[in-house]
């Protein structure tokens, strides 16, 4: 059967979407990125805030009409939406064949088997598979050169706006060993960077062993002969600890730069959001990281216009942000999600305040980002080539302070014609904008 995938949302989403078309590919059937040549069309749709299920709600509409127009016949939602409104899809889309809720994604090829026998509208639904059976081997739809390492599945922390827990299911541990097995063949792949995530890096291994084994799993990982840089993204800020941060100054691969979202700095908001962290524990660890490894780039999440956030509570995470002066920074404003504790919460906040304060705030985070841009030029930075850029016509690439797609990039020239995607290269910098920094390579 000719299939086509569609992936939306988070990089993890894409490790499943990546992994489920290996499976298929084992067992015959054919993939095609024109959903008009497709037989099936498979859709991992995310459903995180209310922009994303619009997004992923519009793509199942739009490849329900190749139902009409083209040779599609089976059209299969799975991912975020699909566990947490299994039925109101069936319901609702009637061009849809199959949801599979949560994560039980090694179910497809059974699911495409009923289809083919002429079972429609059906709805696997129930508890998640916390031991996913996908295989380790998995097809690359990322750049060939960086990928990301997935090492747990699902949440425990109950966040009051957050409906992750409720679709995903309790926090889950991968394998120690299969992980490196997965690390191993994605580096005979010719992989170069791998970005370790889950929906919480820094509790791997508390659940499956009994204890937090991050560092150990970053030194391993580094250990492995041909990847050059390991890069970790979603650490809570309150299971980091001295283990963690001694792996950070004693692996030359792992790099210097730690997705660490914080969401608030207020302690009246913190707590509301039911974050088990305080201003002064989030100061503690960040001055820690920051005299231990003087260099660390840090990337934080903020969120904005909770229940409640007064115009102090806002002015206090202003404060933060000038005080703490993060390298890379992403803001949301909150949406309002039912099911979640904070959906009730008394005190919502206008919308129209929601956008002022997001405004005021990547206002802020611009200007702290041009200013600490200008301090590179005339210093060499090691460069992860990713590509060359046809419009600026120059490389661009990155330092090891941005992860690919959501920070920074260098532009650089260079006099050799053609540079590998994940070489690491060295580059003078010449200038810098609000962003990004631009140079020519050091022959």
């Amino acid at each position: 059967m000719d299939i086509y995938f569609e992936s939306l949302g988070c990089d993890k989403n894409l490790v499943d979407t990546e992994k489920m078309m290996t499976l298929l590919s084992e067992k015959g059937h054919k993939l095609t990125d024109d959903p008009g040549n497709a037989k099936c069309a498979i859709i991992n749709t995310c459903c995180f805030i209310n922009d994303a299920k619009t997004e992923s709600i519009e793509a199942i509409l739009g490849l329900s009409e190749y139902k009409q127009n083209s040779g599609l016949k089976y059209l299969v939602v799975v991912g975020c939406l699909a566990a947490r409104y299994p039925d109101e899809i069936i319901k609702e889309i009637p061009e849809v064949d199959a949801v599979i809720a949560g994560s039980r994604l090694a179910v497809l090829c059974e699911v495409l088997e009923r289809l083919e026998n002429g079972e429609t509208g059906l709805v696997l639904s129930g508890e998640p598979e916390t031991q996913e059976k996908l295989p380790l081997k998995r097809g690359i739809s990322s750049p060939v050169h960086y990928t990301y390492l997935k090492i747990a599945e699902g949440c425990d922390r109950r966040c009051t706006y957050c409906i992750i827990p409720y679709v995903k299911g309790k926090y889950s541990s991968f394998d120690y060993d299969s992980i490196l097995d997965e690390a191993r063949l994605l580096e005979e792949r010719g992989i170069t960077e791998l970005i370790v995530i889950a929906q919480e890096t820094t509790r791997y291994g508390i659940d499956r062993y009994g204890r937090k084994r991050l560092p150990e799993l970053l030194s391993a990982l580094c250990a492995l002969p041909f990847i050059k840089w390991v890069r970790v993204m979603y650490c809570y800020p309150e299971e980091i600890d001295d283990d963690l941060i001694a792996v950070f100054k004693k692996e030359k691969k792992l790099c210097h730069y730690i997705d660490m979202p914080i969401q608030h700095s207020s302690d009246n908001i913190l707590k509301r959001m039911g974050r088990r962290m305080t201003r002064a524990g989030l100061a503690e660890i960040i001055g820690k990281f920051r005299k231990e490894v003087p260099d660390m780039s840090i990337r934080t999440t903020l969120l904005v216009g909770f229940p409640g956030e007064t115009q102090e509570d806002f002015e206090d995470l202003l404060e933060f942000v000038r005080e703490y002066k993060f390298n890379n920074l992403g803001v949301f404003r909150y949406s309002k999600e039912e099911n979640t504790p904070a959906f009730g919460f008394p005190d919502q906040v206008r919308e129209s305040v929601k956008k002022s304060r997001y405004k005021e705030i990547m206002t802020l985070a611009r200007s702290i980002s041009k200013t600490e841009k200008e301090k590179y030029p005339g210093s060499v930075l090691d460069i992860m080539v990713d590509g060359f850029d046809s419009r600026k016509r120059m490389y661009v690439g990155r330092s090891y302070m941005d992860a690919p797609e959501i920070d920074s990039c260098v532009y650089f020239d260079s006099e050799c014609d053609t540079l590998m995607s994940g070489t690491i290269v060295k580059v003078r910098i010449i200038q810098s904008d609000d962003y990004d920094l631009y140079g020519k390579m050091v022959e």
